[in-house]
């Protein structure tokens, strides 16, 4: 984790999927750069320590993702951060998908992100400015086998990255994405299990086959996220981080 500099004392940060791996590694390593966090998931049950901070609700609800950003402004004073860190995956080649899985991987990976970007620009422009962080994926950059529709949500929110950052630069909002490779995550290992494979013994297999010698662990994910989140990457905008260990999609 990025050692705590206070660089975002005085900032509220809004961490979606804060629930999860990578999330809880986000918000902790926000938090310990001096961030207020405002952590929203599906549920509260993971954050009985900080009730002001958390807003539940579920992403594919247009209603809760357009008021999201207000509302964390209007309990925490102000919104200068927003990572769009929830997304799912639903793998498969496209015969195999149901409408099911199309709607709800677009509805979380692609309009929830859009909706909000579209929520906390007006309030982040009115302050002078903040930074929007996106969790794409390297799969979503060079599309890999078998998942189509979520290389397609992910390929989605890269473009959106890029457009936001060159639309709205001027207004001091800088908008950026990290976009991993595998990760060492629950979802990671869920979905190993499910296939029938011991996760422990797949992920082993997976990170003989990274530069590096291993996965993403969530905190080295959540370190380029406060990076890109801080004005160590001031002049950084519509940019797409590879996160990968020197791993190539494939």
């Amino acid at each position: 984790m990025v050692a705590s500099m206070k660089t975002f004392d005085g900032k509220v940060a809004l961490v979606t999927g804060a629930a999860g791996g990578l999330g809880s590694a986000i918000c902790d390593a926000l938090a310990a750069n001096g961030a207020t966090v405002a952590m929203a998931d599906r549920s509260d049950a993971e954050f009985r320590g900080a009730p002001d901070r958390v807003f539940p609700g579920d992403l594919s609800e247009p209603g809760y993702s357009d008021g999201l950003p207000k509302a964390v402004a209007d309990r925490l004073g102000r919104l200068d951060i927003l990572v769009n860190n929830a997304g799912l995956m639903r793998r498969g080649a496209i015969t195999e998908a149901s409408d099911e899985d199309l709607r709800l991987s677009m509805a979380i990976n692609v309009e929830a992100p859009f909706r909000l970007c579209r929520a906390a620009i007006p309030i982040m422009a009115a302050a002078g400015g903040g930074a929007i962080v996106n969790v794409a994926s390297c799969w979503g950059v060079h599309p890999g086998p078998g998942h189509l529709i979520y290389c397609m949500s992910k390929a989605a929110l890269a473009s959106m990255t890029q457009c936001l950052g060159r639309d709205h630069a001027h207004q001091g909002i800088r908008v950026n994405a990290v976009c991993p490779n595998e990760m060492n995550t629950a979802m990671l290992k869920t979905g190993f299990e499910r296939r029938g494979f011991d996760p422990e013994k797949a992920i082993e297999d997976l990170n003989a086959t990274v530069p590096l010698g291993h996965i993403a662990e969530p905190d080295e994910i959540a370190d380029v996220v406060v990076f890109l989140a801080s004005d160590a990457a001031r002049y950084l905008c519509g940019t797409l981080v590879e996160a990968n260990g020197g791993k190539p999609v494939g």
